[in-house]
């Protein structure tokens, strides 16, 4: 499920949603990723499906560009990891 772009990815861009970094190493990443049980979508309407199951009404401006929320993060082929930290 977490590729090497995800965790390259994650790895990289950590910081937009945490404070400190919480991984160092790509084998840490996935362990945190899978212990949060952090979802990669395939596309940009898969992350809207994702909000929408979780209650998440992105029809208010409170909700403003779902996908540049803190905790999505782009991969840069299509695909986004959700951690909800």
């Amino acid at each position: 499920m977490f590729d090497d772009k995800v965790l390259e990815v994650f790895l990289r861009d950590q910081k937009q949603l945490f404070d400190e970094p919480v991984a160092s190493t790509k084998e840490e990443a996935k362990e945190f990723l899978e212990e949060l049980m952090a979802v990669v979508c395939e596309n940009a309407d898969e992350v809207r499906e994702y909000f929408e199951e979780e209650g998440v009404d992105l029809s208010s401006p409170e909700a403003g560009d779902i996908l540049s929320a803190d905790e999505v993060f782009s991969i840069g082929d299509g695909r986004y990891l959700i951690v909800e930290g």
